[in-house]
């Protein structure tokens, strides 16, 4: 998505949204630098006129938020992600072909992926890789991955079965451990929409998944069914994992939690700056 937010350095306007905690992207900045319309309204009205499935689902793809602009702040139709790339099918341009050519890549590896699950590991080792990170943290992130994925297909056996059920879980193992919500860690990285633990230093990883095994241990040993048990046996998990953090925390004299990240340079700049 960086890519198309600086498309041949041409800005494309973003706002974070908080209430979904997503990056949404004026829509009429994205048909500008793919097609160099001058009149990026009419285009869209066009677009929206010859592509008929996307018309019928057009306002809740592109929803009108507050953008700042050089007149001040107006409401402009924006998308997320996975909205821009749907509009950007729709554009029959040279310049968004790039784009298409990498949508079909991704449906391509993942039907690879469901084949050969194995094959998921090694393009996220390898993307892990591409962006900096040490070995040895990838090692410790891989096997985290793993300890959740276990977790999780736990939780789903035992009746838990909402997404927004999973999300409450994870924050109570999260507060046991180490006195934060999953969103009140972010602020303390200085994160938006990135993966928390992409971002966690070594002791952070480790005792994060410290806190997940182990509540898959008490599920297991409590036999929990249901939500309210199992976020009981989260809650445990995520003490033992807890205690383990304060007892080195007093030894070595030193915190566990820290705002280090791996966000890029400019990105902490840009954050230091605010």
């Amino acid at each position: 998505m960086s890519n198309i937010k600086l498309f041949e350095s041409k800005q494309i306007r973003s706002v974070w949204n908080e209430e979904d905690q997503k990056w949404y992207f004026v829509v009429e900045d994205v048909v500008f630098v793919l097609t160099d319309s001058k009149d990026p309204k009419q285009y869209v009205k066009k677009m929206r006129q010859r592509d008929e499935e996307l018309a019928k689902g057009w306002v809740q793809i592109v929803p009108t938020l507050w953008v700042e602009t050089a007149g001040g702040k107006q409401r402009m139709g924006c998308a997320d992600a996975k909205g821009l790339l749907r509009i950007i099918q729709s554009i029959p341009s040279s310049k968004a072909e790039p784009f298409k050519q990498w949508l079909a890549q991704v449906g391509s590896d993942r039907l690879d992926e469901i084949e050969n699950p194995e094959l998921a590991t090694q393009r996220t080792r390898e993307l892990y890789k591409l962006k900096g990170y040490p070995d040895d943290w990838i090692e410790k992130r891989m096997r985290s991955i793993a300890i959740r994925e276990e977790l999780t297909e736990e939780w789903k056996n035992r009746g838990v079965k909402q997404q927004v059920e999973y999300a409450i879980l994870t924050s109570e193992i999260s507060k046991a451990t180490f006195g934060l919500t999953p969103s009140e860690y972010k602020k303390v990285k200085g994160l938006k929409s990135q993966n928390l633990r992409d971002h966690m230093t070594d002791l952070e990883l480790i005792f994060s998944m410290l806190g997940e095994a182990s509540t898959t241990k008490v599920t297991r040993a409590k036999n929990a069914k249901g939500f309210i048990d199992n976020k009981a046996a989260a809650q445990i998990g995520g003490k033992i994992a807890g205690n383990a953090l304060k007892e080195l925390e007093k030894e070595s004299g030193e915190k566990i939690i820290t705002s280090e990240n791996f966000l890029p340079q400019q990105e902490k700049l840009k954050n230091l700056n605010k």
